[in-house]
């Protein structure tokens, strides 16, 4: 198939060695189904095959897809509304508390359209919003009367800019992940801090649903992060994960989607039961949390 990628090593560590894991059908957009493969070394999984960022375009397109359109159509829409009205808010003081200011300068990528960006402004932060999706930058701008940039201005940016920089389910959808890594360490200050949220497939909630899981979400999603390969990544591209957080209520979310992918409809109860059978289990590990926010600092030299 023309425009797509196939990689012969790692996304994230470079190795060779990777193995087939499943074969993952798009239920959100196309219907099409992809190869998703895992590296035997860091343990990334990674789908194989995925349109070039260029021919990715469609499958975004879907009134589904509510990072992009800010759709209120359905139970689960408007469920990651009512929740995103809460979380915007959770995230603002987490950065607060993790910086140790109330204000600063903040970059945050994947913006949307621009609801933390607009968070972020109101509490005195300088922050720009980056977005390569013209809908819902376009929708940022009519709701907020906030201009986002498109990433290619990302490597523009002068060095030892940002406090923080941010990228809340982003990291996954990125194609040139190696350049934005090394882009983010350029840019952060050396006391700065990388914030990033990714789903988790070694959460319960994963494990449950299998070939179904939501936040597969492919072709969209490239990567599929182990708290083991964030952690590589990362260490490869001068940071280090200090700490991490869970996202309590993307494990309700995605149960929700998910229930939807297996069963063919929405199933609020079956999706509140997982969801809260895999909050049980992140209490005894954040790291089986259906999604983590990671907290990374620059690495310092020996």
């Amino acid at each position: 198939m023309k425009n797509t990628i196939t990689y012969t090593t790692c996304p994230v560590c470079d190795s060779a060695s990777i193995k087939f894991y499943d074969h993952i059908k798009d239920f959100s957009v196309s219907g099409e189904a992809f190869d998703i493969m895992e590296c035997k070394i860091c343990t990334l999984r990674f789908t194989q095959g995925v349109p070039s960022a260029e021919a990715m375009a469609p499958y975004y397109k879907s009134e589904d897809y509510i990072s992009h359109t800010d759709s209120k159509k359905g139970l689960i829409n408007r469920t990651y509304h009512w929740v995103r009205n809460y979380t915007i808010k959770s995230k603002r003081k987490l950065i607060e508390k993790t910086s140790k200011k109330s204000a600063g300068a903040l970059l945050d990528i994947g913006a949307g359209t621009g609801t933390f960006v607009s968070e972020m402004q109101a509490a005195g932060w300088q922050v720009l919003g980056m977005e390569p999706d013209d809908t819902a930058r376009k929708i940022a701008l009519e709701k907020y009367q906030i201009t986002l940039q498109h990433p290619t201005f990302l490597f523009e940016l002068e060095d030892k800019r940002f406090d923080v920089i941010t990228l809340w389910h982003v990291l996954e959808h990125i194609h040139k992940l190696q350049d934005y890594i090394q882009v983010f360490h350029r840019t952060l200050k050396d006391d700065g801090y990388l914030i990033v949220a990714v789903p988790n497939y070694t959460s319960n909630d994963a494990e449950h649903y299998k070939e179904h899981w939501a936040a597969y979400d492919v072709p969209r999603h490239l990567y599929h992060f182990s708290p083991k390969s964030m952690q590589k990544l990362m260490y490869l591209n001068g940071f280090e994960v200090i700490s991490v957080k869970p996202m309590w209520f993307d494990s309700f979310y995605v149960s929700l989607l998910s229930e939807k992918f297996t069963k063919g409809k929405d199933d609020l109860i079956s999706g509140f039961v997982r969801g809260m059978a895999s909050n049980m289990q992140t209490l005894k590990n954040i790291q089986n949390c259906s999604s983590i926010i990671y907290i990374i600092k620059k690495r310092k030299a020996n």
